[in-house]
């Protein structure tokens, strides 16, 4: 599919495609490839850790690679500051920007003529990742975000009311889908030694406020012998996972980060999926994880109470 004009688009902020980190990947990857199938020129500004040296494009779309800073605090700003001064000239007709921390970047887009849209996803103050420094800046953003880009883009009504009610700033609500394709092969299932139907999925970062430690902690308190297996990582958690895994019994599995048709594999075949989020908007794992048919066991939050539409089973992560 072809549209009448083709347009230069540039993606910044994300750790790049193919997603290989979390939402703000997913969403950038299916995105992306949409639009350059339709025939517009797409730009995905990528993370030289997260995307491999001879990466210049993907599924026809061009991918500039760019370093940064590796720290938990300069990882994204300083990637971000990179890509939208390489954006200057580019003469992109318009750039989408994720993450609200990012809204201080947008004057450089504005100096070269681009429009830009900021995707703010979550209420990021609210991270127990974050000390005061971080929660300072991402209060700031907050209001940068309602004041410099042409569009303001939200991915669930609890975080398009938080702005409209605090900052009297209206959004575009973009809520996500899932393209369910269950793989035939279970030759993931097979090399973590699992049995379809005779495990439990936790798919998140290792964060606190994600809550894999309570997660690994109530089900020490589970009996019976199937695996609970923990997919996920993060890179500046290293003492985090150590005491997670420690605390871990020997049904829990944890088999790191993985994507595409292993990760699909794990969806379409568990017994329950368990979601213990407390901060961020929509998160894509659990639209994906509700569109492959699970049984979710969801974490009680407004955010996620909106997204499974009275389907699943809530408990609260804090008790």
């Amino acid at each position: 599919m072809t549209t009448a004009r083709s347009l230069r688009l540039a993606l910044i902020g994300s750790r790049g495609i193919p997603a290989r980190y979390g939402g703000y990947e997913t969403l950038m990857e299916e995105l992306a490839v949409r639009l350059a199938a339709r025939g517009h020129r797409v730009t995905v500004y990528c993370r030289t850790r997260y995307t491999r040296r001879h990466e210049t494009s993907f599924r026809g779309v061009r991918l500039v690679r760019l370093p940064t800073i590796p720290s938990k605090h300069l990882d994204t700003p300083i990637h971000t500051l990179l890509s939208c001064l390489h954006a200057l000239g580019q003469r992109y007709d318009a750039a989408l920007v994720v993450n609200g921390a990012n809204a201080i970047f947008l004057p450089l887009l504005a100096v070269a003529g681009t429009p830009a849209a900021l995707h703010v996803d979550g209420i990021e103050q609210r991270r127990a990742k974050w000390g005061r420094f971080g929660r300072a800046v991402y209060a700031l953003s907050e209001r940068l975000a309602c004041r410099w880009p042409q569009a303001l883009v939200t991915d669930a009504a609890v975080i398009r009311d938080h702005y409209r009610q605090r900052y009297g700033a209206r959004s575009w609500l973009l809520t996500y889908g899932v393209e369910a394709r269950p793989p035939a092969a279970t030759g993931k299932l097979e090399e973590l030694g699992l049995e379809p139907r005779r495990y439990f999925l936790y798919v998140s970062r290792f964060e606190p406020e994600n809550n894999p430690h309570r997660v690994v902690e109530a089900y020490r308190r589970v009996g019976g012998d199937l695996p609970l297996v923990m997919v996920g990582d993060a890179p500046y958690a290293r003492r985090f996972i150590a005491a997670l895994r420690a605390a871990a019994d020997r049904r829990v599995l944890f088999p790191g980060a993985i994507y595409g048709d292993g990760y699909r594999e794990l969806l379409s075949h568990a017994l329950a999926y368990v979601h213990a989020t407390e901060v961020g908007g929509t998160h894509p794992a659990l639209v994906e994880a509700m569109g492959y048919g699970n049984c979710v066991v969801v974490n009680d939050t407004p955010e996620n109470r909106e997204v499974m539409a009275g389907c699943g089973l809530l408990f609260r992560a804090a008790e």
